[in-house]
């Protein structure tokens, strides 16, 4: 499955800290300094004159039920022709560092009233990024008890609404293998270093057939 970035389209990009990347502080940067700013620089590189427009509204810790809160007004509003989303790791953080769990059916229908309320625009296309892990320490992999039904869940749902995926927790742990450590994609098992962010990008872009 692929997008399609027509003329003039705005491209919504959604999720947590991943996705946010300094775009809240610093208001000169609105799509900060992660793999959204890289992927809009590489489609504006290889079409200069489309007119697309690129929206970030990651927030910093959001879980999908925070997503929810905010749906209307940080995406529905904005009539985005393109919505991609990526969501799902603090669900888990939240479990093992806070004691706070999101059962998998919570999260599961959370994220699929968010897509459902998208396609009410029937034009609107989804990509949905799969929530990612690159273990750095052996509490870590515990994680992955939690955060594997969530990556299963995000399949499933681009099965069911036609969605774009991008498998990014194979993607992010494979280059983490031949990079030679896990650290050098993610200092801390959940933040992509400019590497990994780099890498999103250009698997996000390969989706347009970039």
């Amino acid at each position: 499955m692929t997008i399609s970035l027509h003329r003039s389209a705005t491209v919504l990009f959604q999720g947590d800290s991943i996705t946010e990347v300094g775009r809240l502080s610093e208001p000169d940067n609105p799509l900060g300094h992660g793999y959204v700013r890289l992927a809009a620089d590489r489609v504006r590189a290889a079409r200069p004159d489309s007119g697309i427009t690129f929206v970030n509204r990651g927030v910093g810790g959001d879980r999908v039920s925070d997503l929810c809160a905010r749906w209307r007004e940080d995406a529905l509003d904005l009539k985005p022709d393109v919505v991609s989303v990526l969501i799902g790791v603090n669900d888990t953080w939240c479990r093992y560092r806070a004691g706070e769990v999101t059962s998998q059916r919570s999260y599961e229908d959370d994220y699929r009233a968010l897509l459902t309320a998208v396609r009410e625009r029937p034009d609107a296309q989804l990509v949905l990024v799969e929530p990612f892990l690159i273990p750095v320490t052996e509490e870590q992999w515990g994680w992955r008890e939690d955060l594997d039904p969530r990556i299963h869940t995000v399949r499933r749902l681009a099965e069911e609404f036609d969605a774009a995926l991008l498998a990014a927790d194979g993607l992010l742990n494979q280059a983490a293998r031949t990079a030679g450590s896990p650290e050098r994609i993610a200092g801390d098992g959940v933040h992509p270093t400019p590497l990994g962010h780099r890498l999103l990008a250009e698997a996000w872009t390969a989706l347009a057939g970039l």
